[in-house]
């Protein structure tokens, strides 16, 4: 940071120096020019010529001690101006070095509200992101070493027994086996597609779609499960409603959400999703009479890997991935999500219609 400080104080001097030399030579060289004039127009009738002579050279000697002395004030005031303007930035290159070193908490003094002091504002910010993001990676890191590490210490158990003969190899056992590499593929296809929503490069294929078709679309694709645990499920739609949207997202979505809801509603349940136009917006709300969600949870239940239900078992430990994805996808829509709880869950969608 010594170069920094030093090319400055050249930049400054330089620029000083060569101001107050032009100034002195022209100053030279005008004194001189008007005594050569005024000498040349007095002729001989001057008594005392000599005297021309001495203030003509007092003159030039006054000019040239300006001169340095303005050269040496401009060299202590380019150091001192260099390094007060250099200071900030060594300041915020050593607290960015500090951060490259993973020191996340490092932030930058901020003095003045000039440039430089929006500069500063800027790194604490990237500093407070960049450590907020290091926290998600560690956590995620450890959130996907627990979800594998439950299935793959079940299947080595199960291989092991099966191997040593402690086990029949029963098509209960074979099927509870099956039932593991299920789940270790929806978490990593679930990881893999949530990747993909958050990446930069994602897009959304959207074009106008009717919100009757998308209900009566997601309904049809749960019916089977939602018959099977004899839960009813209805869908009512507002008619000659329409949204621009990305048809299979949407979908997505809604089936994540139906199947959620289908998880934590008791035998003879209902779930009830709904579509309705709200001005410039279309709402979709899935609605069931299932356990709820504690009051404490509700901040909560669109992290990854947060679940409500604590329960690692294959009935409702999901993968505590589905909500996520579904925030991220109403999101890329321009949407917003929210869910309330209390005799049941309601979870509220509102996207743009155009």
């Amino acid at each position: 940071m010594n170069r920094l400080h030093t090319r400055l104080a050249l930049m400054i001097i330089g620029i000083a120096a060569g101001i107050v030399l032009i100034s002195t030579i022209s100053l030279i060289l005008t004194t001189h020019y008007h005594f050569s004039l005024y000498q040349t127009q007095a002729g001989m009738s001057h008594p005392f010529p000599e005297l021309d002579y001495h203030l003509e050279q007092a003159l030039m000697q006054t000019i040239v001690w300006t001169c340095l002395i303005s050269i040496a004030l401009a060299i202590f005031l380019g150091f001192y101006v260099a390094r007060r303007i250099s200071a900030p930035l060594v300041h915020m290159t050593r607290v960015a070095e500090r951060m490259t070193g993973g020191e996340w908490s490092t932030r930058v003094v901020i003095r003045g509200k000039d440039e430089l002091a929006d500069l500063g504002v800027s790194l604490n910010t990237l500093s407070g992101q960049l450590q907020q993001h290091e926290q998600l990676r560690i956590t995620m890191t450890e959130d996907i070493a627990h979800e594998l590490r439950t299935p793959l210490a079940t299947l080595k158990s199960h291989m092991r027994a099966l191997e040593d003969g402690i086990w029949e190899p029963t098509p209960e056992r074979i099927h509870s086996c099956y039932e593991e590499i299920e789940r270790l593929t929806q978490l990593v296809a679930e990881l893999e597609d949530l990747t993909h929503v958050e990446s930069p490069g994602f897009q959304l294929a959207k074009k106008e779609e009717s919100l009757s078709v998308i209900i009566e679309r997601g309904v049809e694709l749960v019916a089977a499960a939602y018959r099977e645990k004899n839960v009813i499920l209805r869908g009512a739609v507002s008619p000659n409603i329409r949204a621009y949207v990305d048809f299979d997202r949407i979908i997505q979505i809604l089936v994540n959400l139906l199947s959620n809801a289908l998880k934590f509603t008791p035998e003879r349940g209902e779930v009830r999703v709904e579509g309705s136009e709200d001005g410039s917006h279309v709402r979709i709300q899935v609605q069931d009479t299932g356990t709820g969600i504690p009051q404490e949870d509700l901040p909560y239940v669109f992290e990854r890997f947060y679940r409500a239900d604590k329960s690692r078992n294959r009935r409702t430990g999901g993968s505590g991935l589905g909500l996520t994805i579904v925030k991220e996808l109403v999101a890329a829509h321009g949407g917003d999500i929210s869910v309330e709880s209390g005799q049941g869950t309601t979870f509220t969608i509102r996207l743009p219609k155009g």
